[in-house]
């Protein structure tokens, strides 16, 4: 009877054991969120309360599994499970306590600064360096891990004996990783791109979502992923619209015949950017910027507080005033010339006078007089 209820003891008591601890602290937790609500730390504690009852049962187990005596044929194997069990839950309750706090911080931070591209610029430094965290907790737990094993502790020296080698030749190896990753840093304190800008990159418009130690993954205005390493933007040059102020000045093209009323379309497009709530009222203009034999190029400018509002002043613009000159100013708008050229007044005025013009006139009248 003792050799049944002994195991059940130590084994159930340490599983209800885990149940309630967890479980009050739990409550602890939820308490505070309610009590702070200025706060998003305590709830986000709460999002490691799986990884908490493993460590707390895991050590209890690996603490109290001696005198239970069962299994004694394997209690070296289940020592060993249980440490490794311990080992990987203490990492992970370790990375969601420091993913909890970071994040809160960045929050806290969001909140009280309300510059976007500084908060941009925080964001992406806080998303790399939780990246880096991340690797570091996993690989210090997997050399914990691994140091379990008699086997690996004996080839310690060993391996600490060739780490120089080996680390030249996955220098070489990694050359292009270690490039990458070490461009991600310069980009993350460099502030040279952060999530959320905006940027032109080989021709694409789109607006960085990811930003890794090794790619950068831009999502352009026709919901395409662009990855590329972050090497690139280290490299290459490259648009970003977003650095510094966010405001922009856009510009409008149109080629329109030579009778075109320039001065009537400054006042439409005062009259468009009226009625166009993406306009800042910052400035506009309307000039001729170049002539063909046909047609002459117009330009039309109009700025906007960043580059989503840019993009719809611009189709606006464009838009209505096509629409304008096509209803009230058709002549205005390019056509192919298919009549004679026009002559100059003094020869089109002789010619229509006589019938003939000046130039045979005064080659005829001497044949007259004879």
């Amino acid at each position: 009877m003792e050799n049944l209820l002994r195991p059940l003891i130590v084994v159930g008591g340490s599983v209800v054991l885990t149940l309630f601890i967890g479980w009050a602290t739990d409550r602890l937790l939820y308490k505070a969120d309610e009590r702070h609500p200025e706060t998003s730390l305590w709830g986000l504690l709460r999002r490691g309360r799986i990884p908490y009852q493993l460590v707390l049962c895991a050590a209890l187990l690996r603490g109290s599994f001696d005198r239970a005596e069962v299994l004694e044929g394997h209690r070296v194997g289940v020592g060993r499970t249980l440490t490794l069990v311990l080992i990987g839950a203490t990492a992970w309750l370790a990375v969601r306590i420091v993913g909890a706090i970071v994040e809160t911080t960045y929050t806290r931070y969001a909140r009280v600064h309300h510059d976007a591209a500084r908060v941009r610029r925080v964001r992406t430094q806080v998303s790399l360096i939780m990246r880096v965290i991340y690797a570091v907790v996993g690989v210090v737990a997997v050399a914990a891990m691994l140091l379990t094993f008699p086997a690996f502790r004996a080839a310690g020296a060993s391996l600490l004996a060739s780490a120089g080698i080996i680390g030249i030749v996955a220098g070489v190896a990694a050359q292009s990783t270690l490039s990458n990753m070490f461009a991600g840093f310069q980009i993350a304190f460099g502030d040279m791109v952060r999530m959320g800008d905006t940027v032109v990159v080989d021709g694409e418009w789109g607006t960085v979502e990811e930003i890794t130690l090794t790619f950068l993954t831009v999502r352009t205005w026709d919901e395409r992923r662009i990855t590329m390493p972050v090497s690139y933007f280290t490299s290459k040059p490259f648009e970003n619209w977003s650095r510094g102020t966010p405001q922009m000045t856009g510009t409008v093209y149109w080629q329109v015949d030579h009778s075109a009323p320039v001065d009537a379309m400054r006042e439409k497009l005062r009259d468009i950017l009226r009625e166009c709530p993406a306009w800042d009222g910052r400035a506009y203009g309307l000039d001729v910027t170049d002539t063909t034999p046909n047609t002459i190029e117009v330009r039309a400018l109009a700025t906007a507080k960043d580059a989503d509002d840019i993009w719809t002043v611009r189709v606006n613009v464009r838009e209505q005033m096509i629409r304008w000159l096509s209803e009230e100013h058709p002549y205005a708008l390019p056509r192919v010339n298919t009549a004679d050229a026009s002559l100059p007044p003094n020869r089109a005025n002789g010619r229509l006078a006589s019938g003939i013009s000046p130039q045979r006139r005064a080659y005829e009248a001497p044949r007259a007089d004879r």
